[in-house]
Parts: structure tokens; C-alpha cells; sequence
């Protein structure tokens, strides 16, 4: 008896373990994105480099949001909430762009942004705001961890991702 529960236990931690590595196999493909002028959530693959074209018309006004939700279900529309937006200059844009298609290749030199200097080519802003922070700056910090705070519950809000 004792060694048939011990077999039923293994069995159900080995599907537990499956189910949850099977689920982390693969990142999510897609991330939010906000247009500007619509003023509109969507969502667009994240390799993307934003800005990237519109939910309306062909003007570059989608950039990243990071959405985070204030519950533990991430899921739960209702407690969701953009932290802070982000996008690129054009020159880091044209860049990783020139890189994931292939031609360009990720040793090459010349004018190419190096990852650090790349902060100064990425930019933040709060989504009620309209100036843009390089993210190596005190403000862009200041930006990018302000959501990370315990709300009256306790609980830290979480990021999503569609």
C-alpha cells in the first residue's frame, strides 16, 4: 500500500514538473505595444523595435508598453495598468533592425552602437507624460521602477504580457 502511494505521488510530481517546464519552453512571442496618437493598447510580436507603425495608419507611433497588473492574476484586465512606455532612437532602431534581418552582423564596427551606449539611445516616459528619458538617466530609473512598489495589499504588481 505504502509503495503504490509512493508511485502515485512520483507519478503526479513528474506531471507537475512537466506541465510546468513545458509551459516555460518557449518565451511569448508577442508584447505590448501603445499608439500614440490612438491612444490604444495592442499587440505586436516583441522583437520589434519600436517605434513601430500604428494600429491606425502608417505613421511610427507604436511603442512599447510594459503593462503590469496590481493582482496576482495577471490575467485580470481590470488590475492591469501601463507602467511606462518605451522606444528607440532611429539610429539604435535602423540598427537592430539591419541586425535581425541579416544584414548586418553583430561583431561588425564601424558607427555601430555598442550595448552600453545603447541606454542613451533607448528612451522611457510615463504614459501621461510627453517627455521622453534616456533610460541611463536618473528620471528614466526613476520611470522604470516607480511601479515596483507593494500596493495597500501587500502584493508587488506584476509584468504581463498578452
Amino acid at each position: 500500500m505504502m509503495l503504490a502511494l509512493a508511485v502515485v505521488l512520483l507519478a503526479g510530481a513528474a506531471v507537475q514538473f512537466i506541465r510546468f517546464f513545458a509551459g516555460r519552453g518557449r518565451p511569448d512571442q508577442n508584447a505590448y505595444f501603445f499608439d500614440l496618437s490612438e491612444k490604444k493598447l495592442f499587440v505586436a510580436h516583441r522583437t520589434l523595435a519600436p517605434p513601430i507603425r500604428g494600429i491606425n495608419n502608417a505613421e511610427l507611433d507604436g511603442v512599447r508598453a510594459v503593462v503590469v497588473s496590481t493582482s496576482d492574476n495577471p490575467k485580470d484586465e481590470a488590475s492591469r495598468r501601463i507602467a511606462y512606455l518605451e522606444k528607440y532612437a532611429p539610429e539604435l532602431k535602423q540598427q537592430i533592425e539591419a541586425m535581425q534581418s541579416g544584414q548586418e552582423s553583430p561583431g561588425a564596427s564601424g558607427s555601430r552602437i555598442t550595448r552600453g551606449a545603447a541606454q542613451s539611445f533607448t528612451f522611457v516616459r510615463r504614459l501621461n507624460e510627453d517627455t521622453w528619458h534616456a533610460v541611463n538617466s536618473a528620471e528614466a530609473e526613476k520611470i522604470m521602477t516607480e511601479w515596483q512598489v507593494p500596493g495597500p495589499d501587500g502584493k508587488t504588481p506584476l509584468v504581463c504580457a498578452p
